[in-house]
């Protein structure tokens, strides 16, 4: 999604009354609202066509919106938020531990819904400006992370694509690699803190980083720390290119 593109949106939800007003709604909002009524339909949408975020209905004939969160985010790893008309906390909790970003619970006020939707764009953000005037390269276990135009690449000199959240959740992880992280100071480190944050959305950013970063036969770099958080498991350097 660049600056002046539209925002696409994958709204998934079986019940018409609510799904048609709120696309329409949405277009008013300055998005671009494609819909589906089953998970099977918004798998057709996703072969089709490209979104910077989908909204799932857990609650759906067929396969679920749960699984489809799942396929949504580990597959597509595409930003996701949840609406449900559970009470219980259960399905919120399941859908945050396999990568939701967020979730809203119906009946909800469409300006919170839109609120939630501009907070994980935001984070989420492709070309967001970061880095100017930083020209020293990071490495460490092979890996090179350039700052000043946001390139990640690894042992084998292959670019791995990282956005926006990926290249701040990592870059404080090599500024501060001699600490251990909780998720409150990742929180403050990567976007600081916005209405609408949640702490397991550091969570969900770090099984991005690691999915993106996971190499056969070897250890994860970003390790979990019980009770504490996370840390860069790796010898770090900074050096000019060309030296």
């Amino acid at each position: 999604m660049s600056e002046e593109s539209v925002p696409h949106l994958l709204l998934v939800d079986d019940e018409p009354t609510l799904r048609e007003p709120l696309a329409e709604y949405l277009s008013g909002q300055g998005f671009d609202v494609t819909e589906a009524d089953t998970a099977a339909q918004a798998r057709s949408r996703l072969q089709e066509m490209a979104f910077d975020l989908a909204l799932v209905d857990i609650m759906m004939p067929g396969e679920d919106g749960l699984s489809l969160t799942r396929h949504l985010i580990e597959a597509r790893d595409l930003p996701t938020i949840l609406l449900t008309a559970r009470g219980e906390a259960t399905d919120r909790i399941v859908g945050l531990e396999i990568g939701a970003d967020d979730y809203v619970t119906k009946p909800f006020e469409p300006r919170e819904l839109v609120a939630r939707i501009r907070s994980v764009l935001r984070r989420m953000n492709r070309h967001e400006p970061v880095g100017e005037g930083d020209t020293a390269l990071y490495g460490f276990d092979g890996w090179t992370l350039d700052p000043t135009r946001q390139r990640l690449t690894d042992p084998d000199g292959v670019l791995v694509e990282i956005t926006t959240a990926d290249f701040r959740l990592l870059k404080a992880l090599l500024d501060h690699s001699s600490q251990v992280l909780d998720r409150d100071r990742l929180l403050d480190l990567v976007q600081g803190r916005e209405q609408h944050m949640f702490d397991r959305a550091i969570d969900n950013q770090v099984s991005r980083l690691r999915r993106k970063m996971a190499r056969e036969g070897e250890e994860q770099l970003i390790q979990t720390v019980r009770g504490g958080g996370y840390r860069l498991a790796a010898d770090i350097r900074r050096f000019t290119p060309g030296r």
